[in-house]
């Protein structure tokens, strides 16, 4: 148990440094690449200028406005940008004192401010992170529900009619991304061209709709919206998850301890649920973590086509916006949720099989 316990705790204190050197990597890239929110106000300002001074030229008008340096230097200052690169990192970081406000960084919980939606970035993540985390929680349960099952099943009737006729569905959905998915049966089944059984996309009905049902009602109109966004998460990681259930659990029903345990006189059902799937379901832990940063993350594609504002679709729309304040601190959120997500699957893999010890 020792080795155990060290070893999640040097896992645990990998964590910071892990962090502090994704940040780094991704504020130093965003500080270098060209464009920016730094650019956007000179270009406002200087269209500002322009139509001031009356903008008769046009375009030439407006290339022949040019910002001082006061105002360079004001707009780089507000933006804290102004300092060297490890230095602005530390800043937004919260290890060192800004000149106007002292300490004031993402350890004191203050993200910055979006230029884009003109409020504080926490709240503009919380916001999204609620839907985001709505949909991916239902994501991650039906995929569990609906893909082990399905690859014990497979594993069980290896080779039979049923096998062969659900692989057809398993490598469809391997080959059909989850988005494209999503647009073909709103289409479909959407908008009254052919059918009119799902809604057209949103996170739920208006809210004028919203507040007139009643609880049932909510609940009813909650898993209408849910179908098509769902059905896409899930089919994301249908083929991936049944196919590594069935090849896992078929290993595990060749191993010697199942066939001592036939030998023995158990019952099947005894040893194919109770001792090889127990086994069998270690390595299908090991997609947690990752599971865990889609369910904060979300996907972009999707929530863009089925008009969800969640977490995907608002750092999209903050990198074209060079939101970079947003940007960050979605990644902030998105790599603890992976980084914790990987501990969690190493303590399932323990609770699984108490044999597991993992190295010093």
């Amino acid at each position: 148990m020792h080795g155990m316990t060290a070893y999640f705790v040097r896992r645990i204190l990998l964590v910071p440094l892990t962090f502090l050197c994704i940040t780094f990597l991704v504020y130093t890239v965003l500080r270098l690449v060209p464009g920016g929110p730094v650019e956007e106000a000179k270009r406002q300002l200087k269209a500002r200028a322009a139509g001031e001074a009356g903008g008769g030229g046009g375009g030439r008008g407006f290339e022949a406005v040019e910002l001082t340096e006061a105002q360079v230097r004001e707009i780089e200052r507000y933006y804290k940008i102004d300092k060297p690169i490890p230095v602005g990192y530390a800043i937004w970081l919260g290890v060192y004192p800004d000149e106007e406000v002292g300490f004031s960084g993402i350890l004191q919980g203050d993200f910055g401010r979006s230029t884009k939606y003109a409020e504080p970035v926490l709240d503009v993540i919380v916001s999204k992170f609620r839907i985001s985390l709505f949909f991916g929680l239902a994501g991650f349960f039906s995929t569990w529900l609906v893909c082990v099952p399905l690859g014990v099943y497979k594993a069980i009737r290896h080779r039979g009619i049923f096998d062969t006729g659900s692989s057809v569905l398993v490598f469809l959905g391997y080959s059909i991304p989850g988005f494209v998915a999503c647009l073909v049966l709103l289409v479909l089944f959407g908008g009254g061209t052919y059918f009119n059984l799902v809604p057209l996309g949103g996170y739920r009905p208006d809210p004028e709709d919203w507040d007139a049902l009643s609880f049932g009602g909510k609940v009813l109109a909650q898993i209408h919206h849910m179908l098509v966004p769902v059905f896409g998460y899930l089919l994301g990681h249908f083929a991936t998850m049944t196919v590594l259930t069935k090849n896992s659990l078929l290993e595990n029903l060749g191993a010697d301890y199942v066939r001592t345990a036939f030998a023995k006189g158990l019952p099947e059902r005894r040893v194919i649920f109770v001792h090889a799937l127990r086994n069998s379901l270690i390595p299908v832990t090991a997609t947690i973590g990752h599971a865990f940063a889609l369910i904060f993350a979300g996907s972009f594609l999707i929530e863009q086509v089925c008009n969800i504002q969640g977490m995907g679709l608002l750092g999209l729309t903050s990198l074209r916006a060079r939101d970079y304040a947003v940007v960050m601190g979605t990644m902030v959120f998105g790599e603890l949720f992976f980084l914790f997500g990987n501990i969690l699957s190493d303590l399932i893999w323990a609770a699984i099989d108490p044999r597991i010890r993992f190295g010093a």
